[in-house]
């Protein structure tokens, strides 16, 4: 097996770098796969040996061109499939001025409200995500696909969140 090759199942580790102002989402229009043609946050896959939240903010300024000091992390995303779509996504969030949407060589960078996110194509999880930010709620959302990657059950790991209720 090559050095660099991720046997299937074995979960990759992302990140999921979340740019708010007020209810507005800056967000990517995915030009590939993963989710392409879906609004997504911008995020990566983190680099060997790279520390998530400085893999947050590497691919924040990657992507968007805006360099933040910090982001703050919000709670995980995992994803499990059949197929070959198996991941851990640390989602972090860093609130920045409401700017003009930087070019983006991933796709189109657009400010989205929460109450348009319903309306637009955005993987099923994300609402989740972006409410859970909103409400300033610590998460740990488990997703279960098949195999054409249609979500099958989505389910809360509050045993995780509740670690975090008198901090």
């Amino acid at each position: 097996m090559n050095v660099h090759q991720i046997p299937k199942g074995l979960k990759k580790t992302a990140v999921l770098c979340v740019l708010k102002n007020g209810h507005q989402f800056l967000l990517l229009k995915r030009l590939k796969e993963p989710n392409k043609d879906n609004y997504t946050p911008v995020g990566g896959k983190l680099d060997p040996f790279e520390n998530p939240v400085d893999a947050a903010i590497r691919e924040t300024r990657e992507e968007t061109g805006i360099q933040v000091p910090a982001m703050k992390y919000c709670g995980v995303l995992i994803e499990s499939s059949p197929a070959d779509y198996n991941w851990v996504s640390f989602v972090y969030l860093a609130n920045i001025d409401l700017v003009s949407p930087p070019p983006c060589n991933e796709g189109t960078l657009e400010w989205i409200h929460f109450d348009e996110v319903l309306n637009i194509r955005t993987p099923k999880t994300d609402w989740f995500i972006y409410k859970y930010i909103l409400e300033q709620q610590p998460f740990a959302i488990n997703a279960v696909y098949d195999e054409e990657l249609n979500l099958l059950n989505m389910s809360e790991d509050i045993s995780a969140t509740d670690l975090f209720k008198d901090r």
